[in-house]
């Protein structure tokens, strides 16, 4: 339709219709090349060139290799337009170089360019050149019978003649004149009349002055005509095709509606206790699911607890007993070295015990969260924390909260007890639905195989209970990093 409309001189209807066809054309290569060509010979048409350029080059991003001297051509007749003529020589000398040009089936498109390529030349001061250029086009185009093509040749021709040779101008303006209304084109028609009376014959110019204004008010017309007429058209087909389904839609609902009364009580009945059973099945079904996992973590809580009471301490204590039971305590220097070591136990008692006590959950919660992993910070080792305060805590739960402190607490023993970094990061975001942390230290990684054995069950456990999500990457060397996504909203994995 677009094609139809350019050929009848409706160049803004056309790139309206085109446009329409941009969601049919999708990914194929094709249909969108030829919608960039169509929008770029609509704006060439009405002189918005720089436009016409734009379309093109995407016609040439869409266009097969053999293809692209089609656009590139037409990009070289917009500089002519523009009087670029030393782009539109480059451009044309380049394509005319090509092998593939010599092909007779290329016969028309080299014709086309030889002739812009001489008016280029004789436009930018190369009438020798350029005569030559659009002589052998024509030449070329009477040879293969392009007899729309020649109208373009005699055209230029009749321009440059005519400050040379008004009698060969005016012959071969009135030859393109001849060709043009023999194939009804009625733009090349009005260039012809334009060049025979610039050429000012006083004695023939009104007679060709009277012809172009009576040719250009009817073609005037004829364009606002079909205008009109395709407008309507247009408008009367959708209106149509809008009725008809309107009526085959209301045909068809009514045929629904005859069977959705019959069956919508049996449907409401069988829906309803479907959903009374499924809704009982899944509460129980999640209570108990609930149940276990918390089972499972007090479980893996308390063997972690009691692992490290045997591993850290049970040995220290038995060696103070045996040191108390060995030595003379009277002394000063043995007495300090027995309250040194208790002092020793005493800390790593408290840190255990602070690693596993109730998290304050509501205002002082960033405070306490700061406090436990500074904890951790040491003459050989810093903890960076950033974006904490940015998240807002207060629209988070007290299980998520105390899920995502207990997290912490596993990466932070697991760095201690594993990683040998003296740089750790840990970095807070939000993206509106989760709560994303971002876990990176320098120490001597691991194995990926082996990161459950090193103690991140626990962790693992309370991200995937809370549909959250964990990715690690370590290798050996490599330091630790965790990208740990939770959902905002708490939902209890089943």
């Amino acid at each position: 339709m677009a094609s139809i409309q350019q050929i009848n001189g409706d160049y803004y209807g056309s790139k309206e219709t085109v446009t329409e066809a941009l969601p049919y054309a999708k990914n194929n290569r094709n249909h969108i090349s030829c919608i960039n060509s169509r929008l770029g010979i609509a704006d060439k048409e009405l002189s918005l060139y720089n436009d016409a350029i734009f379309y093109y080059k995407e016609t040439i991003k869409y266009s097969n290799p053999e293809e692209k001297h089609l656009p590139l051509s037409n990009i070289a007749a917009v500089y002519i337009q523009q009087k670029k003529y030393e782009k539109a020589i480059t451009i044309l000398e380049s394509l005319l170089a090509q092998k593939f040009i010599d092909n007779k089936s290329k016969a028309t498109s080299k014709a086309r360019m030889q002739d812009n390529l001489g008016y280029a030349y004789f436009k930018n001061g190369s009438d020798e050149k350029g005569f030559h250029l659009m002589d052998e086009s024509l030449q070329l185009r009477k040879e293969i019978k392009d007899n729309y093509g020649s109208i373009e040749s005699y055209l230029h021709l009749g321009d440059y003649y005519s400050k040379k040779d008004l009698q060969k101008s005016d012959e071969n303006a009135l030859a393109a004149y001849n060709a043009a209304t023999k194939l009804n084109s009625v733009d090349e028609r009005l260039e012809a009349l334009q060049i025979l009376i610039s050429n000012n014959h006083s004695a023939q110019d009104s007679k060709y002055v009277k012809k172009f204004f009576s040719l250009n008010d009817s073609i005037i017309k004829v364009r606002n005509n079909f205008k009109n007429k395709f407008a309507k058209i247009k408008y009367d087909s959708k209106k149509e095709k809008d009725e008809n389904e309107k009526l085959r839609l209301e045909k068809a609902e009514n045929q629904l509606s005859l069977q959705r009364a019959n069956y919508m009580r049996i449907v409401f009945v069988i829906i309803f206790v479907f959903l009374v059973i499924l809704i009982a099945i899944l509460i129980r079904y999640y209570k108990n699911k609930n149940k276990a996992i918390e089972l499972k973590t007090s479980y893996d809580t308390e063997t972690r607890i009691a692992k490290k009471i045997h591993d850290e301490l049970a040995n220290d204590v038995f060696q103070v007993i045996a040191f108390a039971e060995s030595q003379t305590l009277s002394t000063e220097n043995t007495k300090e070295n027995l309250l040194q070591k208790l002092d020793d136990i005493y800390g790593r008692v408290r840190g255990i015990s602070r690693e596993n006590n109730n998290i304050d959950t509501g205002i002082n919660f960033t405070k306490t969260i700061k406090e436990m992993l500074s904890a951790y910070n040491t003459a050989e080792r810093n903890i960076m924390i950033t974006n904490l305060e940015q998240i807002n805590w207060e629209a988070i739960d007290e299980m998520k909260k105390i899920t995502i402190s207990r997290i912490l607490q596993e990466l932070m023993v697991n760095m201690k007890k594993h990683s040998g970094a003296n740089l750790v990061v840990i970095k807070f975001e939000s993206d509106q639905k989760s709560i994303l942390i971002n876990y990176m230290d320098n120490g001597v990684g691991c194995e990926k195989n082996t990161i459950v054995q090193n103690g991140l069950q626990n962790m693992a456990n309370r991200i995937l209970a809370f549909n959250g999500t964990f990715d690690i990457e370590t290798a050996p060397d490599k330091g630790f990093k965790v990208k740990i996504t939770m959902p905002e909203q708490t939902q209890i994995k089943a």
